[in-house]
């Protein structure tokens, strides 16, 4: 019986394709694979929890992988496959868990932020979007309180996805400030292609009293993307944080 075990990784989306492989395109997952590879001597394949976009970053991500036979030197797997994979991905954790648990389907949650950044920085290029036009954040927030009166989110869906549903559970949305920085999280348990840069690009325009809130409403409502905003960046968005059922780990 095959043994599995899950990856706990960060990465800086900059330099890859996302996170599937893609024909001629670098991406964390071909790099993983190739990664563990090498190590373990055998054809590995990793499974993400969620496939991000071009240049979309990770700050918590997970991926698993099966082998025939138990892993013996956890601990060793872990440094040597870290000094292969590039300087953009870092290993947090190895560990084995339950046959049935999957990176994808076993997540409960999911949690993302966007940043904006309302200066000119040299050092959050790549990193967060600059945005130097004055926003409304009581405004975006009011927008936030909305989506929760809603739960299909096909206008904030990316066209021609092979997605079975539009349905979302939103469990929290927020805009804050701290200085110059603006922060968008949002946490559901399931994201559409393109949701939250569709989510985010909208609530600038509301930011911006360019649509107020109504219509903000009338676009979730219409289910249609071509109402809503174009997407913000990929540079700006992260995902932070997924969350599993108790019981994970293998004992």
């Amino acid at each position: 019986m095959a043994k599995r075990y899950f990856v706990k990784l960060a990465y800086d989306g900059t330099p890859f394709h996302g996170w599937q492989i893609q024909p001629n395109a670098k991406s964390i997952q071909e790099c993983l694979n190739d990664a563990f590879s090498k190590v373990l001597r055998m054809d590995i394949y990793t499974v993400g929890c969620g496939r991000t976009d071009t240049g979309v970053h990770a700050r918590e991500f997970y991926a698993h992988f099966d082998v025939e036979e138990p892993v013996s030197q956890l601990e060793d797997l872990y440094y040597r496959v870290n000094q292969i994979l590039p300087k953009e991905i870092a290993l947090f954790e190895i560990f084995p868990v339950k046959e049935d648990m999957h990176t994808r389907f076993s997540a409960t949650a999911r949690t993302y932020e966007y940043l904006i950044t309302q200066k000119k920085d040299p050092f959050v290029v790549n990193r967060m979007l600059e945005f130097r036009q004055p926003l409304d954040l009581d405004r975006m927030n009011e927008a936030c309180r909305a989506l929760f009166d809603f739960n299909d989110f096909e206008s904030f869906s990316r066209t021609g996805g092979q997605t079975e549903h539009h349905l979302c559970d939103i469990m929290s949305a927020s805009w804050t400030k701290e200085l110059s920085t603006l922060r968008f999280e949002v946490k559901a348990n399931r994201f559409l292609r393109n949701m939250v840069r569709a989510m985010v690009g909208t609530m600038i325009e509301v930011g911006q009293k360019k649509i107020d809130i109504q219509a903000f409403r009338d676009i979730i409502a219409a289910k249609n993307r071509s109402r809503a905003s174009s997407s913000a960046p990929a540079h700006g968005l992260y995902l932070i944080q997924i969350d599993y059922p108790k019981g994970l780990r293998e004992a």
